[in-house]
Order: C-alpha cells, then sequence, then structure tokens
C-alpha cells in the first residue's frame, strides 16, 4: 500500500508484515521492531511474511527462544519458504538483526571455548564445510565481524544458528542441542547490498 511506500522514506531500520494464512491473506500485522511474544500482541498465527525491510529472525518460543529462522528482505509465502527442519511450525517472536559492517570474518571451533581444531571464513558463503575439509563438529564460535547464519546441513539445511558479532563459548550460547554445523552464510544488509534477499534452494 502507499502508506507502506511513504514510510519506506523514513529511516525504518526494520518493517515486517506478517499474514495469518498463506500466501499473504487473512489478517495482517506490521513489525517495525522486537516483539517478544505475538500472541500477546494479536498474532494467532504466522503463515505468511513480507520482509519490506530487513533482516529479522523470528522464533520458535517466546522471549527469542527455540529454534532460530533468518529472514532478509522478501517475500515468504508459506512455512517451507523459510525453513526445512520440520520440527515445529510456530513462530512466537520475532527481532530485527544487527548488522554493524559489510566485513565478514567468523571462526568455528570443533571444541567448546574456542579449543581444537578450526575453520576460518572471511567474506565468503561456504556451502559445505566438507568441501573444505573441515568436519562438522562445531561447539564455540568466535564472529569477528559482519552477522552470518549457520546451518546443521549442508546446502543451508536444517536448523538456523544466527551469529551476530561477539563471541558464543558454547553451543547453548547459540541456541544448538547439538555442537553440529555444517555450512554458513553472511547475512547481508540492504544499507550495502542492495540484493539482499536470500532464495532457499528448495
Amino acid at each position: 500500500s502507499s502508506d507502506i511506500t511513504r514510510g519506506m522514506g523514513q529511516l525504518i531500520r526494520g518493517l515486517l508484515i506478517i499474514y495469518e494464512q498463506e500466501n499473504f491473506q487473512g489478517r495482517c500485522h506490521e513489525l517495525t521492531g522486537p516483539c517478544n511474544d505475538l500472541q500477546e500482541a494479536g498474532v494467532e498465527k504466522v503463515c505468511s511474511i513480507l520482509v519490506l525491510c530487513g533482516p529479522w529472525v523470528g522464533y520458535e518460543q517466546a522471549s527469542c527462544k527455540g529454534e532460530q529462522y533468518v529472514f532478509e528482505k522478501g517475500e515468504y509465502p508459506r512455512w517451507d519458504s523459510w525453513t526445512n527442519s520440520r520440527r515445529s511450525d510456530t513462530i512466537v517472536a520475532f527481532r530485527p538483526i544487527k548488522v554493524d559492517s559489510q566485513e565478514h570474518k567468523i571462526v568455528l571451533y570443533e571444541n567448546a571455548s574456542f579449543a581444537g581444531k578450526k575453520i576460518e571464513i572471511i567474506d565468503d558463503d561456504v556451502p559445505s564445510f566438507h568441501a573444505h575439509g573441515y568436519q562438522e563438529k562445531v561447539s564455540s564460535v568466535r564472529v569477528q565481524s559482519g552477522t552470518w547464519v549457520g546451518y546443521q546441513y549442508p546446502g543451508y539445511r536444517g536448523f538456523q544458528y544466527l551469529f551476530e558479532k561477539g563471541e558464543y563459548k558454547d553451543t547453548t550460547e547459540f541456541g544448538a542441542q547439538i555442537p553440529q554445523i555444517q555450512s554458513v552464510r553472511r547475512i547481508r544488509d540492504m544499507q550495502w547490498h542492495q540484493r539482499g534477499a536470500f532464495h532457499p534452494v528448495n
């Protein structure tokens, strides 16, 4: 609608529209900032999502807990357009993702507290750690710059783990139940990357 387009002229860090039915049908709700409990905000179900200004992260449980789903600018007409992990079909919380740099550097370690074998990635997306000669065990992570999303399986599949700048000294700090990450990619911000949208491979 023209209201939304007009609003985009202002400096909105994030704008996301939730629809209660698939394919952008049914009641809709706009978010411009974090929401710890969509149900308290009157949203019954999240079935499709339009991200006009991103990136965002959605969570399976209130207060930004449980399984994570990363959303860049783009259209997500139904559940399988944002996840293939199949554990849950609920999103209860959302927050905008911090992207504070156009440089990207991440180091993933085999053991907790940044010990053991490591794989260092600079300004690249890596669809398979195996291809880089690294097995999949990741127990701690150091993000020196940029914002990243790690995936349980190769090809950006399975559970998603958001990594903003900082240190994650064990799996509980990035929300993983098992220390398995097999692919990782950079999250692009529209501020620096006009083609910020990520298209999952079905």
